[in-house]
């Protein structure tokens, strides 16, 4: 089953309860976290995700792009998070194996991501204990950039690993997906989309999701 993630990276904060509104059809609301640091730009944080969750029943689906992340994993999880992704790249393996069984401990998701230039290897000694691996397709950081597709044997390494571990871990890709890429990464084994200005640049947002999820048909 395909399923879309809206990132609210792209949604106008002036009016940000309306766009949640308009993409309550997706599967999770996608929230990024950046520090400034571990990735070149600062979004949002704790105080929001406290709001949205107030908000909406959707899947929340928080991916932070920080430094340390082990540090502030609780603190996510206790505003409303449903699903923890961090970077495999931001902490030490006792960090990141810890935080694995932190955020499970808290009746959350856990989940690991990857930059593009990261091998899926770096992925492998956690992945029996994920509910989701995420595959970068451009660099963290910022919306709005041209897909990667040198990321996309990195998609069908992954899927090979998690089907030879008999692993139910969920294959999550963001970074400029549209119709065209995400059919090539459903073909190359993704099955979370991550979408954001895609989604919120179209009029009808609802239309949008819907043919995002029926690239699986076609691919």
């Amino acid at each position: 089953m395909i399923k879309v993630a809206t990132s609210i990276l792209s949604a106008d904060y002036i009016k940000l309860g309306e766009e949640i509104r308009s993409v309550e059809s997706a599967d999770y609301l996608h929230f990024d976290v950046m520090d400034g640091v571990f990735v070149p730009n600062l979004s949002i944080g704790i105080p929001v995700l406290e709001s949205v969750r107030k908000f909406t029943k959707m899947t929340l689906d928080v991916h932070l792009m920080i430094t340390s992340p082990s540090r502030l994993i609780k603190a996510f999880a206790n505003a409303g998070a449903d699903i923890i992704v961090f970077h495999v790249e931001a902490e030490t393996h006792e960090n990141i194996c810890t935080s694995i069984d932190m955020i499970h401990a808290l009746g959350k998701k856990a989940g690991l991501s990857i930059k593009p230039a990261t091998k899926v290897s770096a992925l492998e000694p956690y992945i029996d204990n994920l509910d989701i691996a995420l595959i970068m397709t451009v660099e963290p950081g910022y919306g709005g950039q041209a897909f990667i597709p040198e990321t996309l044997p990195k998609i069908s390494q992954l899927r090979d690993l998690i089907t030879e571990r008999k692993s139910n871990c969920e294959i999550q890709v963001d970074g400029g997906i549209n119709l065209e890429t995400a059919s090539l990464c459903i073909s190359a084994g993704a099955n979370v989309l991550v979408a954001g200005s895609d989604i919120f640049g179209k009029a009808d947002r609802a239309a949008r999701i819907a043919q995002l999820r029926n690239e699986a048909l076609r691919s």
